[in-house]
C-alpha cells in the first residue's frame, strides 16, 4: 500500500509540474485526445522528481543525521509535501472554478474507446513478458537466461537501496570507489520494495508502465502525423518486432541444409550474422533487460512532443529549396526565442535524466539538434542543451570521481568493413528495411514527415561515428532510439498505403511482413529462453543474504568470487570486485582489482596477504568450497591463519573472514612479523 501512495504522489507531483511547464501543445487539439499525453507526462516527470528528491533527503538523513534506514522518514517527508502542494492547488483551482487535470481531455470519444482497448492491450502485453523473465514463484526469484546477466547489477543495486542505505552511492560490482553507472531507476524500485512492494512486481510493474508510457506517446505521434488510427496499431507492432536480414538468411541456410522445421523448433538462441547480435542487440530483448531504458525513452519523448510545435511551424514555411534553407537558417524568425523560460524547465528535466539512462539524454538531444535545424525558435533548443549539460555536468560531479567519459572518434560501429560500403552494407543486415527502405518511402511522404526522418537519425549518425564508453557496444541504443522513431514513420506510411486500395494493401501487408518476421523469430526465442527450463533461480532470502544485510554496512567491502547474481549479490553487499564485465564496461578499472584479488585469495604469503587486505580496504573475504580464482588454486588455509571466521553457511559451503576485529588485526600483525 505504501508503495502505491508513492507511486501516486509521484502523479501528482507530475500534474502539478505539467501545469507550470506546459507539456500540452496544440494541433489537432479538437481531434485528438490529450489525457493520454497527459497521463503519460504526469507519470514521467513527477517519478523523476519525486525520486531526486527523495534520493538527496535521504542521502542527507543518513550521511548528515546518521539515520541508520533513511527511507522511511524521507518518503514520510516527500509524501506529505506532495500532499500540502495538491492541496493548495486543488483549492486555488477550485476557486477559479478549474479542475485539477484540466478541461476537454477527451475530445474525441469513440476514438478515446478505441485507444483504451489499444492501450491497455499494450500494457498488459508489456507488464506479461516483464513478468515472464523475471518473477517470484514461492520464496525464490526467476530470471530468464536471455536478461539475467543484466539484472545481476541492477538486483544488486536494487537491494543495496531497499536491504542497506548506498548513500554515497557505490557501484555494488565494484564497491569502495564512486557510481559511474546510472542507478536512479534502481533506486525508484529499491524504494518500492523497502515500501512493501514484492522486489519483482516493483521491477515488473514500473518497468511496463515506463515502456508503455513511451509507446503511447509514440502512438500520439503516429496520429498526429496521419490522424489515421491504423497508424497508432502498427508502430508499436514495428517497435517490437524488429526488422532484420537475419531470418532470411537463417532460412536460406538451413534449407540448404535439410533441417529447417527441426531448427527452427528446436534453436533456443538469438539468430544473426553480424557480431553481437546474437546477443539479441537489435529486438525486443533489449528492452526487457534493460529496464531504465524505457523510462529514460519516456522523459525522451516528453521532451520531445513539447517542442513539436515550433518544429512543425518551421517545417511548414512556405518556401522551397535554397529560399526553405536560408528561411530556416539565416533568419531572425528562426533564431528569436519563443518560450525561453519552458526551455529551461524542459533543459533541466533532460538533464535530470543523466542517471536514469544516459544514452537517452544523449539521443534525445540529437534528435532535438534534428529538429532545431529545421524549426522555428532555435534559441530555445540552445537553452534547453545548455541547461541539460549543465544539470548532466553537477550530477556527474557529484557521484563520478575523475572523468565521466571519453569522448572520441569511432567510425563504423560494430561493422567488421569499415568502409562506407561495408558499413552501410552492415546496418541493412541489421535493421532490415527499416532505413534502406526509407528510400521509396519518401515519396509517399509529405515535406514534414521528411524532416521528421532527418531529425530521428541524428542518434544512428552519432553511434556509427563516435564512442563515450570502452565499450563499443553501449552504441547500440542510439541506433535502436532511431529504430524506436523510425516505426512511427513506417506506420505512417503504411497507413496510408492501406487507404488506396487492393494492390497497395497487398504490398503493404508484404513490406508488413519484411519488417516484422526477424523480430517475430526473436520474440519466439525469447519466449523458449525464459520458460521454465531456461531461467536462473536465486532464493529471495537466506541466511547468507541475511547475515549480510544483517552484518554489513555500505561501507564494508567485501571480497567475493567473481560473482554475478546469487544470494550475495542479492544482499545489496558492496563487492570488491563482482563479475569484471558489468564493472569494465561501466568504466572502472577491472585489471587492477583482478590481480589485487588474485593475488588475496591464492597468495602463500600472509604478510602480503595482510598488507594487500589493508590497503585495499577490504573488510570481509569469502571463501566458496573448493573455489578458484582466475583458474588458480586459493588458500583458505592462509587466510584463516591471518583472519578468524565470522560466518559459515549451513552446509558448510561459505566461510566468510572479518579482517577489522582487534583479534584478527593481533592475528594478522602476530603472522606478519613471524613471515
Amino acid at each position: 500500500m505504501a508503495a502505491i501512495v508513492y507511486l501516486a504522489s509521484a502523479f501528482l507531483l507530475g500534474r502539478l509540474m505539467t501545469e507550470l511547464i506546459m507539456v500540452q501543445n496544440t494541433k489537432d487539439e479538437g481531434r485528438r485526445n490529450r489525457i493520454w499525453v497527459l497521463i503519460v507526462s504526469c507519470f514521467g516527470i513527477g517519478v523523476l522528481a519525486l525520486s531526486w528528491l527523495l534520493y538527496f533527503l535521504a542521502y542527507l538523513l543518513h550521511v548528515a543525521f546518521k539515520v541508520k534506514q533513511p527511507l522511511l522518514p524521507a518518503n514520510i517527508m516527500v509524501i506529505l509535501v506532495v500532499a500540502v502542494c495538491t492541496a493548495i492547488c486543488v483549492i486555488r483551482r477550485r476557486k477559479a472554478g478549474q479542475r485539477l487535470f484540466g478541461e476537454n481531455l477527451i475530445s474525441d470519444r469513440k476514438l478515446f474507446l478505441k485507444e483504451c482497448i489499444w492501450f491497455g492491450l499494450l500494457f498488459v502485453f508489456f507488464l506479461y513478458t516483464m513478468a515472464y523473465v523475471f518473477h517470484v514463484t514461492g520464496d525464490r526469484l526467476y530470471s530468464g537466461f536471455t536478461v539475467f546477466s543484466d539484472y545481476a547489477p541492477h538486483t544488486a543495486m536494487i537491494r543495496s537501496f531497499s536491504h542497506s542505505a548506498n548513500y554515497p552511492t557505490q557501484y555494488p560490482h565494484f564497491g569502495g570507489a564512486d557510481v559511474k553507472y546510472h542507478f536512479m531507476f534502481q533506486f525508484l524500485v529499491g524504494n518500492l520494495e523497502y515500501l512493501g512492494l514484492r522486489i519483482d512486481m516493483a521491477y515488473n510493474l514500473v518497468s511496463a508502465l515506463s515502456l508503455w508510457g513511451f509507446v503511447v506517446m509514440l502512438c500520439q505521434l503516429a496520429y498526429r502525423l496521419s490522424g489515421s488510427f491504423a497508424a497508432v496499431i502498427l508502430s508499436p507492432v514495428l517497435l517490437v518486432f524488429r526488422s532484420g536480414t537475419a531470418f532470411f538468411r537463417f532460412v536460406e541456410e538451413h534449407l540448404k541444409a535439410g533441417d529447417l522445421l527441426k531448427t527452427l523448433a528446436d534453436n533456443t538462441t538469438f539468430i544473426g550474422y553480424t557480431p553481437n547480435e546474437n546477443w539479441g542487440l537489435w529486438n525486443y530483448n533489449v528492452y526487457l533487460n534493460q529496464r531504465h531504458l524505457g523510462f529514460g525513452l519516456l522523459i525522451m519523448s516528453v521532451v520531445i512532443w513539447a517542442f513539436l510545435d515550433m518544429f512543425e511551424e518551421g517545417a511548414g514555411v512556405d518556401a522551397r529549396g535554397l529560399a526553405f534553407i536560408k528561411n530556416r537558417i539565416f533568419s531572425k524568425e528562426a533564431w528569436k526565442p519563443i518560450r525561453p523560460e519552458r526551455a529551461i524547465l524542459f533543459g533541466m528535466i533532460i538533464g535530470l535524466c543523466s542517471f536514469w539512462n544516459g544514452a537517452c539524454v544523449i539521443g534525445g538531444l540529437l534528435i532535438l539538434c534534428g529538429m532545431a535545424v529545421f524549426s522555428n525558435g532555435k534559441a530555445d533548443y540552445l537553452i534547453l542543451a545548455a541547461v541539460a549539460v549543465f544539470f548532466s555536468w553537477i550530477e556527474t560531479h557529484i557521484f563520478i570521481t575523475g572523468q565521466a567519459f571519453s569522448f572520441g572518434w569511432y567510425w563504423g560501429f560494430l561493422s567488421e568493413n569499415k568502409t562506407l560500403p561495408g558499413v552501410l552494407w552492415y546496418l541493412i543486415q541489421v535493421t532490415g528495411l527499416t532505413f534502406v527502405g526509407l528510400i521509396p518511402a519518401l515519396l509517399l511522404m509529405k515535406r514534414s514527415e521528411r524532416l521528421y526522418t532527418a531529425a530521428f537519425l541524428f542518434p544512428l549518425i552519432f553511434a556509427f561515428c563516435f564512442s563515450l564508453t570502452p565499450d563499443i557496444n553501449v552504441n547500440h541504443k542510439y541506433i535502436m532510439i532511431s529504430m524506436a522513431f523510425m516505426s512511427v514513420i513506417w506506420g505512417v506510411t503504411l497507413a496510408k498505403l492501406f487507404r488506396y486500395g487492393a494492390v497497395t494493401c497487398v504490398s503493404a501487408g508484404l513490406v508488413i511482413v519484411l519488417l516484422t518476421v526477424t523480430g517475430l523469430y526473436d520474440f519466439v526465442v525469447i519466449v523458449k529462453d525464459n520458460d521454465a527450463y531456461h531461467r536462473l533461480s536465486v532464493p529471495l532470502h537466506s541466511e547468507i543474504t541475511d547475515w549480510i544485510s544483517d552484518n554489513l554496512s555500505e561501507k564494508d567491502l567485501m571480497l567475493t568470487p567473481e560473482y554475478s547474481m546469487n544470494e550475495v549479490t542479492m544482499s545489496g553487499v558492496m563487492m570488491y570486485m563482482g563479475w569484471p564485465y558489468y564493472a569494465w564496461s561501466a568504466g572502472y578499472d577491472t585489471y587492477y582489482r583482478g590481480g589485487q584479488a588474485s593475488l588475496i585469495y591464492t597468495t602463500d604469503n600472509s604478510k602480503m596477504l595482510a598488507e594487500t587486505v589493508k590497503r585495499e580496504n577490504i573488510k570481509f573475504i569469502l571463501y566458496e568450497e573448493g573455489m578458484t580464482y582466475e583458474e588458480l588454486d586459493c588458500r583458505e588455509d592462509v587466510i584463516a591463519s591471518v583472519y578468524p571466521e565470522v560466518f559459515r553457511s549451513e552446509d558448510g559451503r561459505i566461510r566468510i573472514y572479518e579482517t577489522r576485529t582487534t583479534e584478527s588485526v593481533e592475528s594478522g600483525n602476530a603472522v606478519a612479523s613471524e613471515g
